[in-house]
C-alpha cells in the first residue's frame, strides 16, 4: 500500500491514523502506518511532554505526527489581548447554563465528586493553548503537524518547516483545499461529510477527486467513511496519496475510552446512527445521536454557542455524563464507519484487516481490467 508520500515519511502503508491515545498512535506506527496524536485535550504543556516522551519509546524508531486545533480566525478581548479562559467563561449567557442543569436533572445525573474538576474542557481551541502545545511538540522527532481547523498561521508553518516537519490541514471543500494551498501546506486531508469530528456538507466520493484536482501535485489523503481495505484502493483510485483514519481505532483494544458501556454503544451502532450537531463544539461535528444531541438541536431549546462557547459550556455536563455512564446521554465523536465497528480488536488486527481487504480489491480491479482489454 505504497504512494510517493508514504515512501518519503518511510512508512510501509500509507496509512494515517488519528487518535487522542498514544497507545493507538504507536500502535499504528509500529504496523506499517503513520500514528497521529491528537493534542487538543491537553491543557498542560508537561502532559504532552510526557505522553510524547512515551510515544518516543514505544514507536519502535517509527515515525508518528501531531494534531492540533487552531482556529482560522484569531479571537481577541476588546482591548486588543488574546482571550483567557475566564473571558470566554464570562460570554457564556445564564439561560445556557440553565439550559444544561435542566437537561442533566431531566436525565438524573450526578455531580461529580466534591473538589473533582471537570476532566474534559475543551481549551484547545484557543490559540495560546495550541501554541503553547507546539513549544512541546517542536522538542520530539515529530515528521508531520495537522491543523483540523485550517492552515494554521504562516508563522507556525515556518517554524514546523524549519524542523523538517510536513504540515497538512483537514479541508471539507476544493475551495478550502487551495486555500490551504496558498497557505504553503504540504498535504491536503480531504474530510467528507461521512467522518467523524468536525466536517462539511460534501461526501468523500465527491470530495477527494475535486481536492485533487484543486491541489495537485500537492498530495491529498482521503478521509471520512474509510474503514476498509476496499475503501482504501477507492480512496488511492480517486488520486489520493493516503488515507486518514480517526473513528476505526476507538474501538481497538489499545484505546482507552474509560467507559464499557461507550465501547459498547459503539459496538453496536449502525452507519445511520450518527449525527452532525453543534452540541459538542459550537461548530457541526459528527457524532453518536443520542438524547443530549437531540435536546440541543431541539429547535425549542436556546441554542448552541459559537466555538469556544459551547465546548466550555459542556465540559463539566459532559465529564458527569462520562463518568456515571448515563447511558441515553453518553456519546463521543464519530464517522459512519461505525457501522463497521462491530467487534474489539488490537490495532495490528486492524491494519492486518485492512491490508488483506485492500489486495482484494486491487486484483479484483486488476482482473476486470484484463478482461476489458483481452475482449
Amino acid at each position: 500500500m505504497q504512494t510517493e508520500l508514504s515512501r518519503k515519511l518511510g512508512i510501509e502503508h500509507a496509512i494515517f491514523g488519528f487518535t487522542p491515545f498514544p497507545a493507538v498512535a504507536a500502535a499504528i506506527s509500529r504496523a506499517g502506518g503513520f500514528g497521529v496524536l491528537g493534542a487538543v485535550r491537553y491543557t498542560a504543556p508537561d502532559e504532552l511532554a510526557r505522553d510524547l516522551d512515551w510515544m518516543q519509546e514505544h514507536v519502535d524508531g517509527r515515525p508518528y505526527g501531531l494534531d492540533v486545533v487552531m482556529p482560522a480566525k484569531k479571537v481577541e478581548a476588546a482591548d486588543g489581548r488574546p482571550l483567557t479562559e475566564a473571558d470566554v467563561e464570562a460570554m457564556i449567557p445564564e439561560g445556557h447554563r440553565e439550559f444544561v442543569r435542566e437537561t442533566l436533572a431531566k436525565h438524573g445525573v450526578p455531580e461529580l465528586d466534591e473538589g473533582e474538576a471537570s476532566g474534559w474542557r475543551i481549551t484547545g481551541w484557543m490559540e495560546q493553548v495550541a501554541r503553547n502545545q507546539l513549544d512541546v511538540a517542536f522538542d520530539y522527532p515529530i515528521k508531520l503537524l495537522a491543523n483540523a481547523l485550517g492552515s494554521p498561521p504562516p508563522d507556525v508553518i515556518r517554524r514546523a518547516h524549519e524542523h523538517d516537519i510536513l504540515v497538512a490541514a483537514l479541508a471539507g471543500s476544493a475551495r478550502h483545499a487551495r486555500k490551504h494551498a496558498e497557505a504553503g501546506i504540504d498535504i491536503v486531508v480531504a474530510q467528507g461529510y461521512e467522518a467523524g469530528g468536525h466536517t462539511g456538507e460534501i461526501a468523500s466520493m465527491v470530495l477527494t477527486p475535486e481536492a485533487v484536482d484543486a491541489v495537485a501535485p500537492l498530495p491529498v489523503l482521503a478521509a471520512g467513511g474509510i474503514g476498509s481495505g476496499q475503501q482504501i484502493a477507492a480512496a488511492l483510485a480517486l488520486g489520493a496519496q493516503g488515507v486518514w483514519l480517526g473513528s476505526l481505532w476507538l474501538t481497538t483494544t489499545e484505546a482507552d475510552l474509560h467507559s464499557p458501556a461507550l465501547t459498547q454503544k459503539l459496538l453496536a451502532a449502525g452507519s445511520g446512527d450518527t449525527v452532525r450537531s453543534r452540541a459538542l463544539t459550537g461548530k457541526p461535528a459528527r457524532q453518536l445521536r443520542t438524547r443530549w444531541t437531540d435536546a440541543w438541536d431541539d429547535p425549542q431549546g436556546p441554542g448552541t454557542l459559537p466555538m469556544p462557547l459551547q465546548g466550555l459550556l459542556v465540559a463539566e455536563a459532559v465529564s458527569r455524563i462520562q463518568k456515571h455512564e448515563v447511558r441515553e446521554l453518553l456519546g463521543t465523536p464519530v464517522g459512519q464507519i461505525v457501522g463497521r465497528m462491530n467487534s474489539e480488536r488490537s490495532v495490528q488486527a486492524v491494519f492486518d484487516e485492512l491490508t488483506r481487504g485492500f489486495e482484494r480489491a486491487v486484483d479484483r480491479v486488476i482482473r476486470i481490467a484484463e478482461r476489458g482489454s483481452q475482449s
